[in-house]
């Protein structure tokens, strides 16, 4: 027995290769149709021209070819019941000379061909044929004359039988005729003739319509020819004025690329007093508007800027007079009143809280100067992660909260400005302690060949959608009525953004309120190369969830 191995046919596999040629020519053009407004202006024009001229054309073809048949067939029928007349005069004036015999009556026959081929003036040319009708008792009968290439084909019974019944009628009907071995139209036409001592006879007459065929076809070439020019002229004149409104609108477009590139000094140029020249002069006043703004805004930014700097090192030194007097009260709480060592604790409290704000600001300051630099150094991220669990475990603790960890990944060494992760990492636990109501924490470590990512997972109150994307804004919270347990600034998400963007990597957050949230760093292991994806994925939203994943990276 032998086994035919399975296979695809060759037909199915000629088919996948017409479909995907045509799916590979056809890209080409819907990237054309989709990029392009002159490619649909011009196309659309041209399809919509193209479908009117052969809707005109076709029109105009019918009622030329019904005009035209209609001409030759009056002129046909004209000429044929001239000529029937001629023939039957002929007969006639014989019957009235006496009796004929049978070769008079051929000599007749002859004379009534002649004068009816010398009746006809088709151009296409004329073949005729006098056939005796049927059931004729005449006692003399004369043989069936025809021209040598008289088309029998071409007359038919329906033909036959109505010229048989109506006698003293020229009968008409078209006909297809072999010309050159082509087929060409035609028009058979019958009579009948009264023969003295012979009886009735039939005359057919078939016309060759041919010349009229080649007029038709002649017009329909000079109106396809017309058409296709007249098509080829609308698309470029439908080119060169969708050009005329292209070309600026490009060059607006242009110019406002330059312009969010930070060239604030482009414009367009403006050329007579036209709608484009409006458009282009109004572009221009919006352009001038704006760049004020920025510039306004930028001064702004950098006097803002210049002031936190300033203030925050000038309060540094009265801050110093304040700390080493505050810490001296402090350590001397003990020898005072109660209330009286109580207040020295609190302001040894705030003046701490004092110094951290103006840290984060000067933090903050460099950010905003763009002075800030990263200290590479090797680092386990997974050990990193340990580390700050440890030093979080005992706040962990008091606040009872179970604080987990897990390093499935990360274990491999990396470079990285270990003081800044830190300084992420201590803010992400901090604040899934602060807002975790009691609930586990889990901390993850995990990686793969692009990135290691460290997530910070809480089950506590949660947020709605549009305050998961504001978590970074400075000083901003989502609950104000809400108080700290565990101090901060109102800083430190901020910087944390700055501190991930710093090594090329960034922050998501996911949050439902009610279930917690979820806070993913994601650093990659070369920092030259952008971070598009996560080794740890933000947890997946269920269909009862329509809000966004609130991720935020620094512009």
């Amino acid at each position: 027995m032998v086994t035919v191995p399975s296979g695809r046919s060759a037909p199915g596999r000629v088919g996948r290769r017409i479909r995907r040629w045509l799916r590979r020519g056809w890209r080409p053009v819907a990237y054309l149709w989709r990029r392009s407004l002159m490619v649909r202006s011009v196309a659309i024009t041209v399809l919509t021209t193209g479908l009117a001229i052969a809707i005109i054309g076709t029109a105009v073809m019918i009622s030329i070819s019904n005009n035209v048949y209609s001409q030759r067939r009056d002129q046909i029928e004209a000429e044929s019941a001239r000529a029937t007349v001629v023939a039957q005069g002929i007969f006639d004036a014989a019957t009235a000379g006496g009796d004929n015999n049978q070769t008079e009556l051929e000599t007749l026959q002859n004379e009534a061909q002649q004068a009816i081929l010398s009746n006809t003036t088709s151009p296409g040319g004329t073949s005729l044929a006098i056939e005796r009708s049927p059931d004729q008792t005449a006692p003399q009968s004369l043989q069936t004359v025809a021209s040598p290439d008289f088309p029998d084909q071409a007359i038919s019974d329906a033909l036959r039988k109505e010229v048989g019944k109506d006698t003293g009628k020229v009968s008409l009907q078209p006909v297809r005729l072999e010309v050159d071995g082509r087929s060409q139209p035609g028009l058979a036409v019958g009579s009948t003739l009264q023969i003295p001592s012979a009886g009735q006879y039939e005359l057919y007459l078939v016309y060759d319509l041919s010349d009229a065929q080649q007029t038709l076809d002649f017009v329909s070439q000079t109106l396809s020819i017309g058409g296709v020019a007249l098509m080829v002229l609308i698309a470029l004149v439908t080119s060169l004025v969708v050009r005329l409104v292209i070309v600026p609108i490009r060059g607006a477009a242009e110019t406002s690329r330059k312009i969010a590139a930070g060239r604030l000094d482009e414009r367009i140029p403006v050329k007579g007093n036209d709608d484009i020249a409006t458009l282009a002069r109004s572009f221009n006043g919006m352009a001038d508007a704006v760049s004020r703004q920025i510039t306004q805004l930028a001064e702004l930014s950098r006097v803002q800027q210049r002031f936190v700097s300033d203030v925050s090192h000038e309060l540094r030194t009265p801050l110093t007079t304040i700390r080493l007097a505050g810490d001296m009260l402090y350590d001397s709480r003990h020898a005072f009143e109660p209330s009286v060592g109580r207040s020295a604790e609190l302001l040894h409290t705030q003046v701490e809280r004092f110094e951290l704000l103006l840290a984060d600001l000067l933090e903050i300051s460099r950010f905003d100067a763009q002075a800030v630099q990263l200290d590479p150094e090797p680092v386990i991220p997974a050990a990193l992660a340990t580390d700050i669990v440890d030093e979080f475990r005992p706040l962990a603790e008091r606040a009872g909260i179970d604080l987990q960890l897990a390093t499935p990944g990360g274990h491999t060494t990396m470079q990285l400005d270990a003081k800044r992760v830190r300084r992420i990492l201590r803010n992400l636990v901090g604040n899934a302690i602060e807002h975790g109501d009691a609930k586990p924490v889990q901390v993850v470590v995990d990686s793969d060949a692009r990135s290691v990512a460290i997530a910070v997972r809480d089950h506590g109150v949660g947020m709605p959608p549009e305050d998961a994307v504001r978590v970074f804004d400075r000083f901003w919270r989502a609950d104000p009525s809400r108080k700290r347990t565990i101090g901060g600034t109102g800083l430190g998400l901020a910087i944390s953004l700055g501190d991930a963007n710093l090594h090329g990597g960034r922050i998501d957050v996911w949050s439902r309120p009610g279930e917690g949230s979820t806070f993913v760093l994601t650093l990659p292991r070369n920092e030259r190369v952008a971070v598009t994806t996560s080794a740890i994925p933000l947890p997946e939203l269920d269909e009862s969830y329509d809000g966004p994943r609130a991720v935020r990276e620094e512009d």
